[in-house]
This record gives C-alpha cells, sequence and structure tokens, in this order.
C-alpha cells in the first residue's frame, strides 16, 4: 500500500511526464499568441528542454534508455494535430529549431569521439573485428539488397542503400547500461561486444559516407565508389594522424596564453566544429568530422591545461602519507576528473542541444500512416531483418562464447540509426513512409533489446 505523501518512484516519473503533457497543451494559447519567430522558438526550447527530462526519467523508469523518452516526445508532439492542436506543426519545420538540431547531432557525435581512446580502436582482438565486420555487411545487405526492395518495391537505388545504412548502424550504449547494471561487463562476450562496437562505428561512418557521396553524385560506378571510400579514410585517417600529431602542441601554446578552463572548453568544441565543417566541406557528412576530433583529445595532451576546482580545492588538504590507501583512492578519483574533464565540459552542451535533436527527429514520425496495415507488415519486416542480421553476427564470436549475449547486444540501433536516417531524409531520398518505417524499427530494437539480454544474462552463470 502507498503511503500518504508519498508516491513509488515509477508513480512519480509518470505524474512528471503527466505534468509535461498538460504544460505543453496549456502552452499551446501561448503559442499562438507568441510575438515573433524568436520568441516562439525560445518558448520551444524551454518546453523542450522540460519536457525531454520529465520524459526520459519515466522511460528509465521502465527499464529503456532515456533517448526513448525523448524520441517519443517527439512522437507526442508531432502528432498533437490528431486530437486538435495544430501550432506544433510549426515547430518540426522551424529552421532555427532544425539547425539546433543538427549541432545536437555534431555534439554528441563529438561526445562518443572523446570517450573512444584510439588505442581501443588499435587493441580490439580478432574475434570483435570479425562480429563488427559482419554486423555490418549482413545488415547492409539485407536492407540495401533484400528487405528493401521486397518489402518496399518501386523505391531508388539510393533509398535502398540508406535502408541498408540504418540497418547496418548499432547503438551499444543500450547493450553498456545492461551489461554494467547486472555487474557483466568484464564478461568475454561483453568485451566482444564493445570491441566490435569500435569497428562498427569506423565501418558504419565509413558507409554512411560513402552512401551519401553516392547520393550526392547522383551516379554509382565502380570508381567513384572507390574514391568515396577512399576519400572517407583518407579524412578519418588523415584528420587523426595530422591532429594527434598537432594537438600536444596547440594545447602547450594555447595553454601558455589561457591555461584556464574556458580555452580548453573552447580548443575541444571548436575543433569539433571546425572539423565537422571541413567534412561538410569535402562532401562528407558532418558527423564524421566531429568524430574524428573527438579521437583527437587524448588526456595527456591536455595536461598544461588547470585541474579541475574541485580537484584543486581537495588536493591540497590530502596528507602526503598514504594510510590504508585511503588517500591513494582518493588521488585516484581526483586523477580521473582531471583526465576527463574536457568530456565533462562539453556535457552541458549535449544536455541544451542533443535532446532537440531527439525530440524534433520524433516529431518527423507520422503516426496516420500506423492506420496502415501493409505499412506497419513493413516496418515489423524491416525489424525482423534488423535482428537477424545483428543476432547471425554473434555466431561469428567462435567456439566458448554465447553467440546470443553477442548477437543481441549489438541488435540496439539507438541514436545511431536516427542520425542515419535523418541524414538520408535531408538528402531527399527517404519517402516520409520509409523515414515513420525506420523510427519504428529502432524504437523497437530499443524496447526489445534490454529485456532479453537482461533475460540471457541472468541465465547464464
Amino acid at each position: 500500500m502507498t503511503r500518504l505523501g508519498y508516491a513509488s518512484p515509477r508513480a512519480a516519473s509518470l505524474r512528471r511526464a503527466l505534468i509535461a503533457g498538460g504544460i505543453l497543451a496549456a502552452a499551446a494559447p501561448a503559442f499562438a499568441a507568441g510575438s515573433g519567430v524568436v520568441g516562439e522558438n525560445l518558448l520551444w526550447l524551454a518546453l523542450i528542454l522540460m519536457a525531454a527530462r520529465l520524459f526520459a526519467p519515466l522511460a528509465q523508469r521502465l527499464g529503456f534508455p532515456a533517448v526513448l523518452g525523448e524520441l517519443l516526445l517527439g512522437v507526442v508532439l508531432g502528432n498533437l494535430s490528431l486530437i486538435g492542436i495544430q501550432y506544433f506543426g510549426a515547430l518540426a519545420k522551424d529552421p532555427i529549431i532544425a539547425f539546433m538540431a543538427e549541432l545536437g547531432v555534431i555534439v554528441l557525435l563529438l561526445q562518443i569521439g572523446l570517450e573512444t581512446r584510439l588505442g581501443d580502436l588499435v587493441k580490439v582482438g580478432g574475434q570483435a573485428a570479425l562480429v563488427g565486420s559482419v554486423g555490418i555487411a549482413l545488415p547492409f545487405v539485407l536492407g540495401a539488397w533484400g528487405v528493401g526492395p521486397f518489402l518496399l518495391p518501386g523505391l531508388t537505388d539510393n533509398a535502398y542503400l540508406f535502408l541498408g545504412a540504418t540497418l547496418a548502424a548499432t547503438s551499444v550504449g543500450i547493450t553498456g547500461r545492461v551489461f554494467r547494471d547486472l555487474g557483466r561487463l568484464g564478461m568475454a562476450e561483453a568485451r566482444i561486444v564493445l570491441g566490435a562496437a569500435v569497428i562498427d562505428d569506423v565501418l558504419g561512418l565509413v558507409i554512411l559516407a560513402v552512401v551519401s557521396g553516392l547520393v550526392q553524385a547522383g551516379t554509382v560506378s565502380v570508381g567513384e565508389v572507390a574514391w568515396i571510400i577512399a576519400e572517407a579514410v583518407l579524412f578519418l585517417g588523415g584528420s587523426i594522424v595530422v591532429g594527434r600529431a598537432i594537438a600536444p602542441h596547440s594545447s602547450r601554446w594555447l595553454a601558455r596564453l589561457d591555461s584556464g578552463h574556458s580555452m580548453l572548453f573552447a580548443q575541444v568544441l571548436a575543433t569539433g566544429l571546425l572539423l565537422a565543417w571541413l567534412a561538410h566541406a569535402i562532401g562528407l557528412a558532418p558527423i564524421i568530422g566531429a568524430f574524428a576530433a573527438g579521437l583527437l583529445f587524448e588526456p595527456i595532451f591536455l595536461k598544461e591545461f588547470e585541474t579541475p576546482k574541485v580537484v584543486q580545492e581537495i588536493e591540497p588538504l590530502l596528507p602526503p602519507e598514504i594510510r590504508d590507501g585511503l588517500i591513494e583512492k582518493i588521488r585516484a578519483v581526483l586523477g580521473k576528473h582531471t583526465r576527463h574533464q574536457h568530456e565533462h565540459m562539453i556535457e552541458p552542451i549535449g544536455y541544451f542541444f542533443v535532446p532537440v535533436f531527439f525530440v524534433l527527429t520524433g516529431m518527423q514520425v507520422d503516426l496516420k500512416t500506423m492506420a496502415d496495415p501493409q505499412l506497419v507488415l513493413v516496418a515489423l519486416g524491416v525489424t525482423v531483418a534488423a535482428v537477424v542480421g545483428k543476432i547471425a553476427a554473434g555466431f561469428a564470436a567462435g567456439k566458448g562464447h554465447n553467440p546470443w549475449v553477442v548477437g543481441w547486444g549489438m541488435v540496439p540501433r539507438g541514436e545511431v540509426g536516427l542520425i542515419f536516417a535523418m541524414v538520408g531524409k535531408q538528402l531527399g531520398v527517404m519517402s516520409e513512409a520509409m523515414f515513420s518505417v525506420i523510427v519504428i524499427m529502432v524504437i523497437l530494437t530499443t524496447l526489445v533489446t534490454p529485456p532479453v539480454l537482461t533475460a540471457l544474462l541472468r541465465g547464464k552463470p
């Protein structure tokens, strides 16, 4: 029984979500009375940020990742016209909000790059490399030349290629959360999945670059494919090699001018934006440049900058002697904060911009298409292909490993699949129906993976 004045966490989250919905509905007249585009954008952003933070805990209480709550919030906003609230339709088409969503995805890929160590890309084992390669190739083939032409006949080759690219994507963040919550990050299958995800990310970005280049070029010749692949590889490799050669010297020079946190923040974010622009300038997706920028900043390159404020205040208070290992543990924690402070600096920017991307993406889903039984069947068929392709990759892990754990660990598409789908829509190769099918597939793979993977891990000694 629930006591008076107390509500369970799940009930509290549901109540917050209902409050958010009420605020959004009540604010609709305020939108209509708003003066000027800028004023409306301010109110839109305020509602998106707060409602996203209210919906995200609800998804987490139900056992799903926060991104699912943001995505579903966008679906709700984008379909309020079904109950007579028309004004939010302008939000999905607003160029300022669209630009902020683009910044959100760039910041997201910069964060992913910052959290990925280049050494992890080099040290992954043969099993992880094989799982990652098969996990990219098989779903891509299934999407581009299997379920795409079979379930969605009459579309262009470019549309099928983007469908294949979207099915090839993997979001390992969801899987990593499940492994961590169950204390299984040290198991062999978890290491294979996380290692394969590194390969998957790089190959996925290359595929995105290739497919985007093919769409923009308008032809599909072998020479152009080879050139686009070479361009993507040269850009990624060149920016990393040259950037990592320059980064220690530029960091030292900038730290001499100003070793404060503002300079460190500016260097990391400006590098991300610069390489995103450079990637766009040569015809690649800007997110590829942002990802490459994130790989440049190893903590040792940034040692000339000031340590975090909390480290500066606590470290002088610690005695030089080590007693029972406590001081050593405290120093280890402070050192961790120091090494990762550039990642922590970017996080608030992500808190602001990234939800805009996911909410805006969810708003692109037209629920009226769900009234078409054929479209629903197509979405289910694409989802089955998406799951089968990744599970089959799990069997590439070899003997001695549970292929189902590895395969299901690669299943969720999450934000990566949404990024690929948004790029395809921006290039004009995806219809509204195909985009809705892909988002449904992303939602289903995101929903189904945590409970299935949890059951598999709990059943494994």
